[in-house]
């Protein structure tokens, strides 16, 4: 009796270290997605060719400020949003889903598209990474102070900033890092060469 009492006492002493060791790697875990990075897919083409359906990437939520989970606080930010920065966002039309673009104009600054060419502040951008069909007229226009103008690198294929207005920085979750997998849904393939890749 003795000896199986020890067993028994024995047992529930691993089964408790086990439950704390995934206690505490689930709290760490959800730390970790809180305020500092997160996982994203990219479920659509707006961003393409820097981004494609089918790639997972992480997104630094550290850099901006990470919002705490049920205030409305966010941490200090290391920084705020710049022009050229691909962001995760909340759509601003129903702030639950995850949106991806690329910021192009801060408060303040004037935006406007004529064809396949963006001026911002009047001034023609070199944008290597953008993709045109046909092009577009759009301003110009004036972001208004607290939001950022967001457009996706497709820009014949992206609802963004054009169609719901500047981005209110409230709704900004962090700024795209890496890709850490790539799934061609198309072929059913693993794209390899893009497997951790700096997105810029």
């Amino acid at each position: 009796m003795f000896n199986r009492g020890r067993k028994d006492g024995k047992k529930k002493g691993i089964v408790r270290e086990y439950v704390d060791i995934i206690v505490m790697a689930v709290l760490l875990a959800f730390f970790v997605r809180t305020f500092f990075v997160q996982a994203f897919k990219i479920p659509s083409e707006s961003m393409e060719d820097t981004l494609l359906v089918g790639d997972f990437l992480f997104a630094n939520k550290f850099v901006y400020g990470a919002k705490i989970p049920f205030l409305d606080v966010r941490l200090p930010a290391v920084r705020s949003p710049r022009p050229g920065d691909i962001i995760i966002f909340k759509f601003p039309g129903d702030k639950k889903t995850d949106y991806i673009k690329r910021c192009v104009a801060v408060e303040g600054q004037t935006v406007e598209l004529r064809g396949r060419n963006l001026y911002i502040d009047g001034i023609l951008q070199d944008e290597e990474y953008t993709k045109y069909h046909h092009g577009s007229r759009y301003g110009p226009k004036v972001v208004p102070k607290g939001h950022i103008f967001m457009m996706g690198d497709n820009r014949d294929n992206s609802a963004d900033s054009r169609v719901w207005g500047p981005l209110d920085v409230d709704l900004v979750l962090g700024r795209a890092m890496f890709i850490y997998f790539s799934w061609n849904p198309s072929r059913h393939t693993v794209r390899v060469a893009r497997i951790g890749d700096i997105i810029r």
